[in-house]
C-alpha cells in the first residue's frame, strides 16, 4: 500500500499534472481527456485548500501551461496570459457570479453597480492561445502561451497564416481610429473540423501519423521549425481580447471587442453574445452545447467574462487566473469503453485499416460500437489490445477513434497479444505488404472483391455517378454473383437480370435502370472524382475539369503539365500521370467511354460566369444541387472562405463562415436571392 497521507497524494497530483501538462502544450499528444485532466487539478486545489501548508509557489495550481520548447526562441511579455477557472454546470456558472458579486462588495463597489452587472459570453475554440504585438500598427512578434509569462517565438509560422493582419494601418478601421502606438491582441488558433479530415487524408496517403483532432493539429502546425509546413495548412484565428496595450483603452470588454473588429482582426461575433446578467450567459451556454456538433469548428465550451472594465480591474486575478472570467466547459466527447476485438477493412486502393470492435457507449449522445485504429504503427504507438480498457473520442462528424489504452503500461498479465496486420488479405488472400514510406498496409491482389466492391461504392456515389438506388448491398451483391467487376459492367445490366435477383422486384429493378440510363451523361468533373485517382477530391475534379476542358486533355498531359494547375502540387501531378500511365486503367476507362459521356464545362457566359459561390447553413435545397446550378451557369463553388469568393450563399444556422465573409466585404446572399440571380425557382 501507498502513502494516504494528504502531503504524498499532493506529490503524486503535481507529479501527474505536470506530466500530462508537458504531454498537452509540449508534445501536442495528450494521453487522458480534458475531464479527467480537470478532476486531477481541482482535486490538488482541494488538497492546497485544506492543507494550505503544502501549497507553494512551484505548484501547477500557480502556472499556467508547460516551459517554452528550447528549439524557438522565447518571448517574455508584462501582461501575463493567465489560464481560467473552469465550470462544468449551469450551478457552477451561477456560484461563479454569486462569488464575483460576493467580491466587488467586499470591495465597496457601489450595490447599483453590482446590480447591472453584465457579462460577456464567447464560445471557446479548442486550438492554440497565441499573442500578436503589434508596434505603429505593424506586426512585429507572435508567440504561444507557453508558461503564461514567457512563450515561443512563433513569428514566422504567424505570418503565414492568412488571418493575421501584417499591418494596422492608421485611420484604417471603418471607424477611423488610429490602432494604439504598442497592443498585443490575443487569441486562438484554430483549424476546421473539415480541413482536419482533409489533412489527415493525405497524411494516411503519404504514411505520415494523423492527428488526432483539430487542437492537437493546430498546436502541432504552428510549433513547426519550417514555416512552410505552417503555410501548407489551412490555420485560422479567432481574436478574443488585448495584453498590453499603450494609446487606447476599452469601458468595456464587448467595445474591446468591436474595436479589434473594426481594426481587422477576425473577431467572433457570431460565437459571442452580450449578456445583461448570468442567466443570459447560462442560456448562450446551453445554446451552444446544443449547436456544437453543427459547428465546423471544435468547441468545448463558453468563456464567461464580467464585461465593465473597471470591474475587471477591481475583480484582479488569484493565482493564474483572474476572477472575472470563467470557462464553462461542455460535457465530455470522450467515454472509455472495451476493445472487444480488432478486425481490418480493405479500401478501394487496397489500403488495410484496423477497426476495433467495441463495446457499446454513447459518447456525445451517438452509440459508438466501432472505432478508426488508422494504422499498424499508431497501434503499436499506443499498445492497443484486444480487451483492453480504452478511451474513445468522437468529434463531430469525424470517425470515432480510439485515443489511448488504458491498460497500457500497467502491470495486468491477462492483457491479449500484440495485433498484427495480417500477412494475406482477408477479402482475396492475396499477399499484404507495406509500401515504402508510407504507414498503410496494402492488399496487391489486382483481382480483389474487397478493392473491386469499394471502388465501385465511390463510383456510384453521391458527388460522383450519383446513381440513385445503388447502395452498397447491391454494389457487393452484384459482385459477389459476378455480374459487375469494372465500372462500365453496370451499364450492360438490364430490367430482367437485376428483377432475377434475390429480394429485387421488378419495381426496384426499374427504377435501378433509369437511374444508371440517367448517368450515362455526366460532367466531366463528376466523371473524374468518379474513376477514384489517388488525391484528386470533388474539388480538384473541378478545377482539372475546368483548367482542361476536356477528358482527352487531361489524360494527355504531361506530368509538368499537370503541376502548372492551380492547386496541384508534384504529389497529386504524379498521381494522376500515374493513373493514365497504367494500360490496365486505361482500357479500363475506353471501355467506360463506350457507355458514358463526360460533358465539359459550360463555354457560353452563363449567370455565374467568372464567379466563385460558398454555400453555408442549411438551405431548404438540396446543397448538392444547388451546387449543380452554380456549375450550370459556369460559376464554380469554394471549400472555404476566402478573397476568391465573390458570394456567400446563408441559409439557416450559418456559422462562423458569415462573419469571416462580412470581415472580408463579401457580398451575402439569401437562398431566395440566390435563385433570383440564378435564375432559379428552388
Amino acid at each position: 500500500m501507498g502513502d494516504p497521507s494528504p502531503k504524498a497524494r499532493v506529490e503524486e497530483l503535481r507529479r501527474l499534472i505536470a506530466y500530462h501538462n508537458d504531454r498537452y502544450y509540449r508534445e501536442d499528444a495528450p494521453e487522458i481527456s480534458d475531464a479527467e485532466y480537470d478532476a486531477l487539478f481541482r482535486e490538488l486545489l482541494r488538497l492546497e485548500e485544506v492543507h494550505p501548508e503544502l501549497s507553494g509557489p512551484d505548484s501547477p495550481t500557480r502556472r499556467v501551461g508547460a516551459e517554452p520548447v528550447a528549439a524557438f526562441g522565447t518571448v517574455v511579455r508584462t501582461v501575463p496570459m493567465l489560464s481560467l477557472q473552469n465550470a462544468f454546470s449551469d450551478e457552477e456558472l451561477r456560484e461563479f457570479d454569486t462569488r464575483v458579486r460576493r467580491f466587488l462588495r467586499s470591495r465597496d463597489v457601489p450595490e447599483d453597480a453590482v446590480d447591472r452587472l453584465g457579462y460577456v459570453a464567447e464560445v471557446k475554440i479548442d486550438g492554440l492561445a497565441v499573442e500578436l504585438s503589434y508596434e505603429e500598427g505593424k506586426f512585429v512578434r507572435g508567440a504561444t502561451r507557453g508558461d503564461g509569462t514567457r512563450g515561443e517565438d512563433v513569428t514566422a509560422n504567424l505570418r503565414t497564416i492568412r488571418d493575421v493582419p501584417l499591418a494596422v494601418p492608421a485611420g484604417g478601421a471603418p471607424g477611423g481610429e488610429d490602432p494604439p502606438v504598442v497592443f498585443e491582441a490575443r487569441g486562438e488558433v484554430y483549424m476546421e473540423k473539415d480541413d482536419l479530415a482533409a489533412l489527415n487524408r493525405g497524411r494516411e496517403r503519404s504514411g505520415e501519423s494523423v492527428f488526432a483532432n483539430p487542437r492537437n493539429a493546430a498546436a502541432g502546425s504552428v510549433r513547426q521549425l519550417d514555416p512552410k509546413v505552417t503555410a501548407s495548412r489551412r490555420l485560422r484565428l479567432w481574436i478574443y481580447g488585448t495584453g498590453r496595450i499603450e494609446g487606447a483603452g476599452f469601458a468595456s470588454h464587448w467595445e474591446e471587442l468591436a474595436l479589434l473588429s473594426r481594426m481587422g482582426f477576425p473577431v467572433n461575433r457570431d460565437g459571442s453574445r452580450l449578456c445583461r446578467g448570468i442567466g443570459e450567459a447560462v442560456d448562450f451556454y446551453r445554446e451552444m452545447e446544443r449547436r456544437k456538433e453543427s459547428m465546423p469548428y471544435e468547441i468545448d465550451g463558453v468563456v464567461v467574462k464580467v464585461n465593465d472594465a473597471a470591474l475587471q480591474r477591481e475583480l484582479g486575478e488569484v493565482s493564474r487566473s483572474p476572477r472575472w472570467a470563467v470557462a464553462a466547459k461542455f460535457s465530455p466527447d470522450r467515454a472509455e469503453t472495451t476493445v472487444e476485438d480488432i478486425v481490418v477493412n480493405v479500401g478501394r486502393t487496397g489500403a488495410i485499416t484496423p477497426v476495433a470492435l467495441l463495446s457499446p457507449v454513447v459518447v456525445r449522445g451517438v452509440t459508438v460500437r466501432r472505432a478508426t485504429l488508422h494504422n499498424q504503427d499508431l497501434i503499436d504507438e499506443k499498445d492497443i489490445r484486444v480487451g483492453d480498457r480504452v478511451l474513445v473520442q468522437r468529434a463531430g462528424d469525424v470517425i470515432p477513434e480510439v485515443l489511448s489504452s488504458l491498460s497500457a503500461g500497467r502491470d495486468a498479465p491477462d492483457r491479449g497479444p500484440r495485433f498484427r496486420i495480417p500477412e494475406r488479405c482477408p477479402a482475396c488472400g492475396a499477399p499484404v505488404e507495406r509500401v515504402p514510406g508510407e504507414a498503410a498496409h496494402r492488399c496487391t491482389g489486382e483481382r480483389c472483391l474487397a478493392k473491386r466492391k469499394e471502388a465501385l461504392r465511390h463510383f456510384v456515389a453521391k458527388g460522383a455517378m450519383d446513381i440513385e438506388g445503388m447502395g452498397t448491398k447491391i454494389v457487393s451483391a452484384l459482385v459477389d454473383q459476378g455480374m459487375v467487376t469494372e465500372p462500365a459492367d453496370l451499364y450492360r445490366l438490364d430490367r430482367e437480370t437485376l428483377a432475377a435477383m434475390e429480394r429485387f422486384g421488378e419495381k426496384s429493378a426499374d427504377n435501378l435502370v433509369r437511374a444508371v440510363e440517367k448517368s450515362r451523361q455526366v460532367p466531366l468533373s463528376r466523371f473524374l472524382f468518379a474513376l477514384g485517382i489517388q488525391h484528386v477530391g470533388e474539388h480538384l475534379s473541378e478545377v482539372l475539369a475546368r483548367h482542361f476542358g476536356s477528358f482527352d486533355a487531361l489524360r494527355n498531359a504531361a506530368e509538368e503539365d499537370l503541376t502548372k494547375v492551380r492547386e496541384v502540387g508534384p504529389e497529386v501531378a504524379r498521381s494522376i500521370h500515374a493513373c493514365f500511365a497504367s494500360p490496365e486503367r486505361n482500357r479500363a476507362v475506353d471501355r467506360l467511354l463506350r457507355e458514358v459521356t463526360p460533358l465539359p464545362p459550360p463555354v457560353a457566359a452563363g449567370k455565374a460566369s467568372g464567379k466563385t459561390f460558398l454555400f453555408t447553413g442549411t438551405l431548404r435545397m438540396p446543397r448538392a444541387r444547388a451546387r449543380e446550378m452554380v456549375r450550370r451557369e459556369g460559376g464554380t463553388v469554394a471549400t472555404g472562405i476566402g478573397r476568391n469568393v465573390d458570394y456567400l450563399v446563408a441559409g439557416d444556422q450559418p456559422g462562423s463562415k458569415l462573419a469571416k465573409a462580412r470581415g472580408l466585404g463579401i457580398p451575402v446572399l439569401t437562398e431566395e436571392s440566390f435563385l433570383a440571380m440564378i435564375g432559379g425557382r428552388g
